[in-house]
């Protein structure tokens, strides 16, 4: 005769060992846990939102400006590890484009799964290294509006930043303070020798920036539109004049002044 208590205990065991198993699983900790990265885009002078289309601004030259628009790309964002490695976010998209005037231009956030940990520091690529910088990559606006002249060595602008300033005359004159491939001549305007690649990288200062799993962490980026015009060259409009696309030496002078423009904060 069969002992209809065995098979009543089987499956009861098992019940058991499944219940104690489930528990521990839902204790275990992913093996690789990963945050994102978002990236809010500010404009600010001497501290402050700036006041566009506001003649309310002097730069260190006495220039005084006002600001209409600024429109720009940054590229192969990286974070960086106290140990020197590295991770570039680039997994969706590599290039970013900002515009004052499109409010969905000045927030992204990164696809790429990051590694949870604390990285030291964030730098990018400002403008589009010459590897990447093809004329016609992109085909809609706005992006596509940014294309730089072919006769000028093609791709697209870095930066569009676009204002007035008040002239010897003191009357309002506008400025197109724009970057992108540069050009040494054998004689101006149409004897290219040259072209020069004004795309430079940006180093934030130091910061301790936390992943967490499966959270979002954002830094407030802040270009300070002034520092284009005084850190370290003093940069003056009335010297200069109001385009820059084909003065190489006043787009060197820019650059050089961009490793400073950008701060930051970790919100």
């Amino acid at each position: 005769m069969h002992n209809k208590n065995n098979y009543i205990i089987i499956p009861t065991l098992l019940l058991v060992s499944l219940i104690f198993s489930s528990c521990e699983n839902s204790s275990i900790e992913p093996e690789n846990p990963t945050g994102k990265l978002r990236i809010e885009f500010n404009h600010y002078i001497n501290g402050e939102n700036i006041i566009f289309d506001s003649m309310a601004y002097v730069n260190d030259a006495g220039n005084n400006y006002l600001v209409n628009e600024i429109q720009y790309f940054i590229s192969d964002v990286t974070l960086h590890k106290n140990d020197g490695s590295t991770i570039i976010l680039n997994t969706w998209q590599d290039i970013l484009y900002v515009d004052t005037d499109i409010d969905e231009t000045n927030s992204y956030i990164f696809k790429d799964e990051i590694s949870e940990d604390e990285y030291s520091k964030l730098s990018f690529t400002f403008g589009i290294v010459a590897e990447k910088n093809n004329s016609l990559m992109f085909v809609n606006p706005p992006e596509s509006f940014m294309f730089w002249p072919e006769l000028l060595g093609g791709g697209y602008h870095y930066m569009k930043l676009n204002g007035k300033w008040n002239n010897e005359l003191n009357q309002p004159a506008p400025f197109n303070f724009h970057l992108g491939i540069g050009q040494i001549y054998y004689s101006f305007p149409d004897s290219i020798s040259e072209y020069v690649q004004n795309h430079f990288i940006v180093e934030l200062p130091e910061m301790a920036l936390n992943i967490k799993d499966n959270e979002t962490t954002t830094i407030k980026l802040i270009m300070n539109v002034d520092r284009w015009f005084n850190t370290p060259n003093i940069y003056d409009h009335n010297f200069w004049g109001g385009d820059i696309m084909q003065k190489q030496d006043a787009m060197q002078q820019a650059i050089e002044n961009g490793h400073n423009v950008f701060s930051y904060i970790i919100k």
